[in-house]
């Protein structure tokens, strides 16, 4: 949902298929393979059970009726074909619909290792996995009701708690932690720094705490919000969650642990 992308999704024919070329789905081919064995041992069980309802494809991009058929036989979600950007108030409706925007089109080989905007894989390796999931389906769901009923300045607080969680969030577990968020699980880099690296904070999840955050979303996250379960996101869900931000308001943000992003020459 930035304001400019070079990249237009390819649009389904009228029986809901999408013609990738070779490239495109050599491009998928490499991407899932390199992160498949990235994630072992690092993703949460959650999201690996899910990935093995997914039966994800390796030698081409899956057709989203494909992933949306097990979305819709485990959590009642499914999968809406969307351009490479769609404003707020689509991204919220569409939640708050169980449907979850997928924009498709795939990276270049030139953006192989980071993309800004969310390209299918991102979208499908990266989140539908755990759109399996009851908690993280719901979480989502409840998620995008707020958004949705909410004004402009209160998008941008709830747009933190969707960072921290649905894209970042980490799962404290007896066997360490693991990751659940989708921007983390999509990124080979990011997946290493956010378990291995000394250099994030990661900090026990409160609310109010997640909504004073500032990020960027340009860099490896500094702070990284964990969960002690999966289930924890139903709590998180039943919550108040616009007074909360209130609260959040009322305390002011915590100072960014980030440089300012350069302004890039016009």
């Amino acid at each position: 949902m930035s304001k400019s992308s070079k990249y237009v999704s390819r649009q389904s024919d009228e029986h809901g298929v999408i013609a990738w070329s070779d490239e495109e789905n050599q491009i998928w081919h490499e991407l899932i393979t390199r992160q498949l064995s990235v994630i072992e041992g690092k993703a949460c069980d959650e999201y690996m059970a899910g990935l093995q309802k997914l039966q994800l494809p390796t030698d081409r991009i899956p057709q989203l009726e494909e992933v949306s058929k097990v979305l819709r036989a485990t959590t009642g979600w499914e999968c809406a074909e969307v351009p490479a950007l769609i404003s707020f108030d689509k991204f919220f409706e569409l939640l708050a619909n169980k449907r979850f925007p997928v924009a498709t089109f795939i990276r270049s080989r030139e953006e192989f290792d980071y993309l800004q905007e969310p390209d299918v894989f991102h979208e499908i390796f990266g989140h539908c996995a755990m759109l399996t999931n009851p908690a993280f389906a719901e979480f989502t769901h409840t998620y995008g009701k707020l958004g949705l009923a909410a004004n402009k300045q209160d998008r941008v607080y709830l747009a933190r708690l969707y960072w921290f969680t649905i894209e970042f969030g980490l799962l404290n577990t007896d066997n360490g932690l693991r990751i659940y968020g989708g921007g983390i699980l999509s990124s080979p880099g990011e997946t290493t720094y956010a378990l291995k690296s000394d250099v994030p904070q990661r900090k026990v999840f409160d609310a109010v705490d997640v909504l004073r955050t500032p990020y960027r979303i340009d860099i490896m996250q500094p702070i990284y919000f964990m969960i002690e379960r999966i289930d924890q996101l139903f709590d998180i869900a039943h919550l108040d969650m616009m007074a909360l931000v209130e609260q959040a308001k009322a305390l002011g943000l915590h100072a960014p642990q980030f440089p300012p992003k350069e302004k890039q020459a016009s």
